[in-house]
């Protein structure tokens, strides 16, 4: 009745119930059944395989003979199986638990015992890890079974194994931690984005960052930088904190930032229509790189209207796209309006 991996007293009572069984045709009281379920979890606990555990039940019941002991066989063995799936499911719970006070602390840079508790889940937090998260399929209007974060984590842990990527749901973001020595995870976890949302969504993707503190300065990275995108209304599906480092240093002096978008950009709240197509106008012919065919395809209008309105831009500002020194300026003033929300008082 036993087996290397099981304690022999583990079925203690199944013999007793069993002949029971035969002699009466009495089936197991309730009693009997928690025994029974109350084994089967312990089992459990101790890792004793599933199949082993019932072959033990099983076996037992091969010399007894009765009309009540296949029934009462079948009884046990279903007792069995229910405490053996209850306590499987209880610590899948319970790490489940776990794991997302793990993620919930590491992304506050909460350094209890940081450092030990992601050896156990895989994360060895003296290397450099990268952040990627992403937005806009958390909020409901996402389908069905594709919204399951833990299917995407369970498809990247199938490819990269689970020591190496950790997916986790946190200020309604979606975030991927991986090693930096493995960017194909951040490609991975881009491709499953994609493939369940195909429009709504951006994803974000920090900086490599060395210890548990840099895994929040990239996680913050990456946040940041969705932010970003969505106030310069950038059209990339997925921004890097590396590509738009310019923009915190512009607001790290916000009074100079400030400055500079009132003093260029202020002549154009005068002109006819508004001031932002003229805006657009810009931000279409610098993504273009001076191209004003290829911004007027960007924009749905005419290579002339753009170049009536770059025209406008000069008489207004005295500033002109042309000259690298004031396209600079000009850009920067427009990076600038953007960032802050400009106009203020419109």
């Amino acid at each position: 009745m036993t087996s290397p991996r099981m304690p022999a007293d583990l079925l203690g009572g199944h013999l007793h119930a069993l002949a029971q069984a035969a002699a009466t045709g009495r089936m197991p009281d309730r009693k009997a059944l928690d025994d029974y379920r109350a084994a089967g979890a312990t089992a459990a606990e101790l890792g004793v395989p599933l199949r082993a555990l019932v072959d033990a039940a099983l076996a037992a019941g091969e010399g007894t003979a009765g009309p009540g002991v296949l029934a009462a066989l079948r009884r046990a063995v279903s007792a069995l199986m229910e405490g053996y799936e209850q306590a499987q499911l209880a610590a899948i719970r319970g790490e489940e638990t776990a794991r997302r006070e793990f993620v919930d602390d590491l992304l506050q840079g909460r350094a209890e015992r940081l450092a030990e508790r992601a050896e156990h889940f895989g994360l060895r937090l003296a290397e450099s890890y990268v952040v990627a998260v992403a937005r806009g399929m958390l909020d409901g209007s996402a389908a069905g079974e594709g919204a399951d974060p833990g299917r995407i984590e369970r498809e990247l842990i199938a490819r990269f194994g689970s020591h190496n990527v950790l997916v986790a749901v946190r200020d309604d973001l979606l975030v991927c931690v991986a090693p930096a020595t493995l960017p194909a995870a951040v490609g991975e976890f881009t491709h499953h984005v994609r493939a369940r949302f195909p429009a709504g969504w951006r994803v974000g993707v920090g900086r490599p960052q060395r210890g548990p503190g840099g895994v929040v300065t990239s996680f913050r990275e990456a946040a940041g930088a969705l932010d970003l995108a969505d106030r310069l209304d950038l059209r990339a599906d997925v921004v890097k904190a590396a590509d738009l480092l310019v923009f915190p240093v512009l607001l790290r002096d916000r009074s100079a930032i400030e400055d500079l978008v009132t003093s260029v950009l202020s002549p154009l709240l005068q002109a006819r229509g508004g001031h932002e197509p003229l805006l657009e106008t810009l931000e279409a012919v610098f993504a273009a790189h001076g191209n004003q065919t290829a911004a007027a395809r960007r924009l749905g209008i005419s290579t002339r209207a753009v170049t009536y309105r770059m025209e406008r831009i000069r008489r207004l500002t005295g500033f002109s796209p042309d000259d690298p020194t004031q396209r600079f300026t000009l850009e920067t003033a427009v990076l600038g309006a953007r960032l802050l929300e400009w106009p203020w008082n419109s």
